[in-house]
């Protein structure tokens, strides 16, 4: 089963924009960071200016965030991929014949509508500068070693 990393990757191009020194930032420069194909990048970044969270800058290919980083929210990156996908997924190909089988995801969805609840208010929580200042504190870390 593969899962899904658009909002880790989404978020890496965020950073990018958000951190940007004002050099022309191409799609193949952004999927050689993520180790993915440039398409795949320029896929994303029409998904973020469609949802609103980046523009592109007047006379440039460059886009630019929409707002400040601390205005954006991991949850609107999250929906704006992701769409209404929640994060844990059931089985729901399981056996009818079976007593078990037929009734376990019921029980389990209650669980896990709850915890996508919790999961979607603590992304609200948690900004693109939030990232950003986690990010330098990793590498003053890292320094430090």
């Amino acid at each position: 089963m593969k899962y899904s990393t658009k909002l880790s990757d989404t978020i890496h191009i965020l950073i990018f924009i958000a951190l940007g020194d004002d050099e022309q930032l191409s799609s193949t420069k952004i999927a050689e960071s993520i180790k993915t194909n440039p398409a795949y990048v320029r896929q994303l970044m029409a998904t973020l200016k469609n949802a609103g969270i980046v523009v592109n800058t007047q006379g440039h290919a460059n886009a630019a965030l929409a707002k400040s980083a601390d205005k954006i929210n991991m949850y609107d990156i999250y929906r704006a991929v992701e769409g209404d996908k929640p994060l844990l997924h059931l089985d729901t190909d399981t056996n009818p014949d079976c007593g078990i089988g037929i009734n376990i995801q019921f029980a389990i969805g209650d669980f896990y509508h709850e915890i996508q609840n919790m999961i979607d208010e603590k992304m609200k929580s948690i900004t693109l500068q939030d990232i950003i200042d986690r990010y330098y504190l990793k590498i003053r870390k890292a320094k430090n070693l």
